[in-house]
């Protein structure tokens, strides 16, 4: 596992439990983010090759987690509404540097970090839901977060060595500690 270094805090879990609906329709916004995330690598950097089969099947399995979790929100009567930002996201990727070869390692940096996030706050839902396919589901998502992080590191090691890669990825984790604590406490992911 990634090591973040902070964990979520039990009133964020409170307040997921506690507006679940409101939780499952930030969720889906944000797996079907994550798929467009994933094809933008493709349609930006189509002259890297390594990069190219990973993204296009971490994109469908995000897309197919986004329409998982658009059922449990059919299945409950609630609709989507209009995107929102997302202030962690956007506090992350203010930090990326803006063009070259230092862009694609931020680039791949911050998804894994967020993955890492995603990894770790899917887990504490698991966690605390009661036996069953709900709480199937979240575990599946956990394990599929884990992953997922980890591919965007072996993606970094193709190009970047192993010292810049911890740099940037020690300076990116210090930084998301630092958004996390500032986030307010919302029944999202993020």
């Amino acid at each position: 596992m990634l090591e973040l270094r902070c964990s979520s805090p039990q009133r964020w879990l409170d307040a997921v439990l506690s507006d679940f609906d409101a939780f499952l329709l930030d969720h889906a916004a944000n797996e079907r983010k994550a798929s467009a995330t994933a094809l933008n690598f493709v349609v930006r950097y189509p002259d890297r090759q390594q990069l190219i089969a990973p993204m296009i099947a971490l994109a469908i399995e995000e897309l197919q987690h986004f329409e998982a979790v658009h059922r449990l929100i059919a299945e409950r009567g609630l609709r989507a509404g209009a995107d929102e930002k997302d202030a962690y996201i956007n506090q992350l990727l203010a930090e990326v540097h803006s063009s070259g070869e230092q862009r694609l390692l931020d680039r791949l940096v911050v998804g894994a970090v967020v993955e890492a996030r995603g990894c770790e706050r899917f887990g504490l839902i698991a966690g605390a839901l009661p036996a069953g396919e709900l709480q199937d589901f979240y575990r599946d998502i956990t394990a599929s977060e884990e992953r997922h992080w980890a591919i965007y590191l072996e993606l970094a090691a193709h190009w970047f060595d192993d010292a810049t890669i911890a740099a940037r990825l020690d300076s990116f984790l210090d930084l998301e500690a630092e958004v996390v604590a500032a986030l307010p406490v919302q029944p999202k992911l993020h």
